[in-house]
């Protein structure tokens, strides 16, 4: 089931056209990538869903309803653009930001303390948000987003401002909330984070999508039949001569050789380990994945080119 949909979602400003005709489909409870070359219609796209912006035309629902304007309270944002006010205190306007989602005074402070001693913050309360660190404030805009307990989270760029040890932090806070059944819409450039936490992706460029699906389908789609394989020689050294395979390199350690081959498409893998096995002892062999960073780059590159 989908938690949330777009149908030809078409947003122009000014004569600029930011979305043309977009449709993507969020499973309920996994973490969706909504990537994109920047101004490409991504943050766009994202303040539609959000109800902070509304389509020229098309359709937004979330769980199978057309999109209400109640539907906000069912949503946390964690803006790339941080919205805090930075001359007020961190708790005082936690707490008033928590109410403004649907929250008495008392339980939202009593979720924003847990948070907060859960963040390591709880000593930063009665300061103002300006005397923080950038990664601080980031916490602190975390918190506000998830506080209301939201069935939809949105995160653009959620990671800018982390060192790693908290960026990880953060990415495993994200992880648990999916567990509990959260639907995420995950923003970012940073593409190794898609292939850790992300299960599927919509690739946006030039106000439309041009790749969708499952992470782990588009990198198998994208394969080039590259395989990294090691081998210990049986004594009679190594000969590479087929017309199976091509070796693109080598490197070798004594009897052991390690090398990266290109497979022709109509032999199989059994078969390919088969002829290896007969020359060598096989002491690893994995199939070479692109990376998202890959697909990403050869994508934008290859729509751009069509374009100009």
């Amino acid at each position: 089931m989908y938690f949330v949909e777009t149908e030809d979602v078409v947003k122009q400003f000014s004569g600029h056209l930011a979305l043309n005709k977009v449709s993507i489909q969020v499973p309920k409870g996994r973490i969706f990538g909504l990537l994109g070359p920047n101004g490409a219609g991504k943050t766009t796209l994202i303040r539609i869903i959000n109800r902070i912006t509304a389509p020229d035309s098309g359709k937004v629902w979330i769980n199978g309803n057309e999109s209400q304007p109640e539907d906000v309270y069912r949503i946390g944002y964690m803006p790339e653009e941080r919205g805090l006010y930075k001359k007020m205190k961190v708790g005082e306007q936690a707490i008033y930001l928590a109410q403004l989602k649907g929250l008495s005074y008392a339980e939202a402070k009593k979720r924003l303390k847990i948070w907060f001693e859960k963040f390591e913050i709880m000593s930063w309360w009665n300061r103002k948000l300006e005397e923080l660190s950038k990664g601080m404030q980031q916490k602190v805009q975390f918190i506000i987003t998830v506080i209301h307990d939201p069935e939809l989270l949105i995160f653009d760029e959620p990671f800018s401002g982390f060192d790693p040890v908290n960026a990880d932090r953060l990415k495993q806070e994200i992880l648990e909330l999916k567990y509990l059944g959260k639907t995420i819409i995950f923003s970012t450039h940073n593409m190794a984070s898609v292939e850790e936490i992300c299960d599927e992706i919509a690739l946006i460029d030039r106000s439309q999508v041009v790749l969708s699906g499952e992470v782990n389908e588009i990198r198998n789609r994208y394969k080039s039949n590259t395989f990294n394989v090691v081998l210990r020689s049986l004594g009679n050294g190594f000969n590479f001569t087929s017309a199976n395979y091509s070796v693109l390199n080598t490197k070798a350690h004594a009897d052991v050789m390690d090398i990266r081959i290109h497979k022709e498409m109509e032999i199989t893998n059994s078969s390919l380990l088969t002829e290896l096995a007969a020359s060598y002892e096989i002491l690893s062999f994995s199939e070479e994945l692109p990376s998202m960073n890959d697909i990403f780059i050869n994508t934008v590159s290859g729509t751009n080119a069509t374009q100009i």
